[in-house]
């Protein structure tokens, strides 16, 4: 397939619009089935863009600065930059990446709650100087190493279901504000503004909180003469938009009353996941196969059935690559098989396990599906959420392929809007990518 630079992972392919989504997943699929097999991404990128102006439709009063760690893929940072976010960074490489890009510092927050002294002093030098801050250790780390630098006081929050004690790993208590607040202007170090995390987005109860507790560090704060000008709500947002809705129906009363807009205060947050995740497509190859012997029953769809046999399949990605967050969390995405079966094929109990064969190595310990073959592909969606690493600990495989396209619609829609940059367009524009029914053609 022509017109897509494998290489440094900055092209789009531009679909015409008798192509689909699907059709591109097909070509690398037949590609790399002819090739090295090695697993592969494939990108929408027009759907990042799309949830920009959902963002912007249901939360416009407040700025994105997008979590880098969440997907660091050059594409990404280009779109989000063009679409004027800002930057959630936590370390170095990720800062570095995001002054490659040529916007304003002052759009980067450096969210790290433990920050090395040497990246500070990274930070210092390169601009970036609003950073979090949550204990007196930190506080008197960065005024030794970034002595203009703009804090955010992260405060903790108070969740629900015993989530408490979860919450309170970072973050201080309002006791512990009033401390931090004193050594900062006694260490001439300014503190602009606070932040807060709520682990999900559909606790309403602890933004509630949170945004009152904010208020009262704002008060502290002007007792002290700060001038504090910005509030940093986060992340952890819902990609599902209902959620989205009400979440800004509970917090928009609250930031009228304690944060009205003629004050002056900047909100932002830090989505992650919400952007990227729906926009990447996961294909992996099965490289091994293992039949397990047995009389046991398993369920389907409410019923009890009977299997002699299960399925132990491994695959060419894993744990210690792709789906690395698969240690800390479960997989939210379900495996589908690519080939075509019949409806009435029958179903085995499957494990899926990556290529480490380590026993963390597990992807799925338990999924329902036809018998598959060595050499057949599964396609997981929703992978655009911390599945793009720059090393893989197990160095055997090679790093999957990553395959941007956006539909050539999405990219007028773009273009139309004033959303480009002169960077996305020298990088990233290629020419149109035309389907037809032996593959893609390249258009000039």
């Amino acid at each position: 397939m022509k017109g897509f630079n494998e290489d440094a992972n900055y092209s789009i392919g531009l679909l015409d619009e008798a192509a689909t989504p699907r059709d591109v997943i097909d070509n690398y699929i037949y590609e790399h089935t002819l090739t090295g097999k090695n697993a592969f991404f494939v990108a929408d990128l027009g759907k990042i863009v799309k949830k920009h102006t959902e963002w912007q439709n249901i939360l416009g009063n407040i700025m994105p600065f997008y979590t880098v760690r969440c997907n660091s893929s050059p594409a990404v940072l280009h779109i989000l930059s063009a679409l004027g976010t800002g930057f959630a960074c936590a370390n170095k490489n990720e800062m570095t990446l995001v002054y490659d890009l040529g916007i304003s510092m002052d759009n980067v927050v450096y969210s790290n709650p433990c920050k090395q002294a040497s990246q500070i002093k990274h930070a210092a030098k390169i601009g970036v100087n609003i950073m979090t801050c949550d204990n007196e250790t930190e506080l008197k780390k960065i005024a030794r190493n970034h002595p203009n630098a703009k804090l955010l006081l992260h405060i903790a929050t108070e969740g629900i279901n015993g989530d408490e004690e979860m919450n309170m790993k970072f973050g201080t208590t309002l006791k512990g504000c009033r401390h931090l607040l004193e050594c900062a202007k006694e260490l001439k170090i300014q503190v602009i503004g606070v932040k807060f995390h709520v682990s999900r987005s559909n606790d309403l109860q602890a933004y509630i909180h949170a945004l009152s507790d904010s208020r009262c560090v704002y008060d502290m704060a002007e007792e002290l003469g700060f001038k504090m000008n910005m509030l940093d709500i986060g992340g952890g947002f819902s990609e599902k938009a209902f959620q989205l809705e009400e979440l800004n129906h509970a917090v928009s009363p609250l930031l009228d009353a304690y944060f009205p807009e003629e004050s002056g205060i900047r909100v932002i947050a830090e989505p992650g996941s919400y952007y990227v995740s729906s926009a990447f497509t996961l294909a992996v190859n099965i490289i091994a196969k293992k039949v397990v012997e047995h009389d046991q029953h398993f369920p389907s769809g409410g019923k009890q059935t009977v299997n002699k046999q299960s399925f132990i399949y491994c695959m060419n990605d894993g744990v210690y690559g792709s789906f690395a967050s698969k240690l800390s969390e479960n997989l939210n995405t379900a495996p589908t098989v690519y080939k075509k079966y019949k409806e009435d094929v029958p179903l085995f109990p499957s494990s899926l396990l990556g290529p480490s064969y380590d026993e963390l190595d597990i992807i799925e310990d338990h999924c329902l599906l036809p018998e598959l073959n060595v050499g057949d592909w599964i396609v997981f969606e929703n992978m655009g959420s911390g599945t793009l690493n720059e090393q893989s600990a197990f160095t055997d495989f090679e790093k999957p392929s990553l395959y941007n396209f956006m539909s050539f619609s999405d990219w007028c829609e773009m273009q139309d809007a004033g959303i480009t940059s002169e960077m996305l367009i020298k990088s990233l524009c290629v020419p149109c990518l035309q389907f037809r029914e032996d593959g893609f053609s390249t258009a000039a």
